[in-house]
């Protein structure tokens, strides 16, 4: 899990990188935490890769507000937590679709708290996210929403439930990361989501309102990654 804190104030920052450490160890999970001193400077890299963001609401620059407002047209799904000493501040979370907010001074137990609520609020969503890297800068894809991925020349178009999307890589890198949510390749250039396997005709897949070719050669171990999935499925 990896978690952004965006906090101007030095003692409060590395009062929750202890905090977050001593979370892990009484809970087991296992986070990657990254620091960021402004809006400024977190906005810079942010291109969707965190699950949680706990951000100051008052920064000089670009406050905590307008800072969770450009979040939000990149990723709408990520979880904020507001830090302020205000609280009527923290109300106005509800402008961006935040989470929860924490008041300072904090203490450990507070902080355990809201980090757990929303680790348990990303569980019981069950959604798995891949970061690509578009024209437009980086984006999250759901991969519960990928139909397929199809290779051409150097890139990757990922066929989603929310359109098209042109992605420079390879097929290899490709499958590499979505063999664990059951995709398999039906053909040299096409790795589909056997969730979104609507039939076989014409031996091809039918994908999305699709119909994807299935190569001789991966006819057998497609239909049988098929079978399996359906199988456990329906168990």
């Amino acid at each position: 899990m990896r978690i952004a804190i965006v906090e101007d104030e030095n003692a409060v920052a590395e009062q929750f990188q202890e905090y977050a450490a001593r979370f892990m160890e009484e809970s087991g999970h296992r986070i990657e935490l990254t620091r960021y001193s402004s809006g400024i400077e977190f906005l810079k890299e942010f291109r969707g890769q965190y699950d949680i963001v706990m951000l100051d609401i008052v920064m000089p620059g670009i406050d905590g507000m307008e800072t969770a407002r450009r979040v939000r047209q990149t990723d709408p799904q990520v979880m904020l937590l507001f830090v302020t000493n205000m609280v009527q501040y923290a109300i106005r979370g509800y402008e961006v679709d935040a989470m929860d907010y924490i008041l300072k001074p904090v203490n450990y137990f507070v902080f355990s708290q809201r980090l757990g609520r929303a680790i348990q609020r990303l569980d019981r969503q069950g959604k798995h996210y891949l970061m690509v890297t578009c024209k437009n800068g980086g984006r999250k894809l759901e991969i519960e929403s990928i139909y397929y991925v199809e290779s051409q020349g150097h890139n990757l178009l990922y066929h989603t439930a929310d359109g098209v999307f042109t992605v420079p890589g390879t097929m290899k890198t490709a499958e590499e990361k979505l063999l664990p949510f059951h995709f398999f390749r039906c053909n040299k250039g096409y790795l589909v989501s056997l969730a979104h396997v609507d039939g076989i005709t014409d031996g091809c897949a039918l994908v999305a309102g699709e119909k994807l070719l299935i190569s001789r050669a991966r006819k057998n171990s497609f239909l049988e990654a098929l079978t399996e999935y359906i199988g456990g499925v329906m168990v």
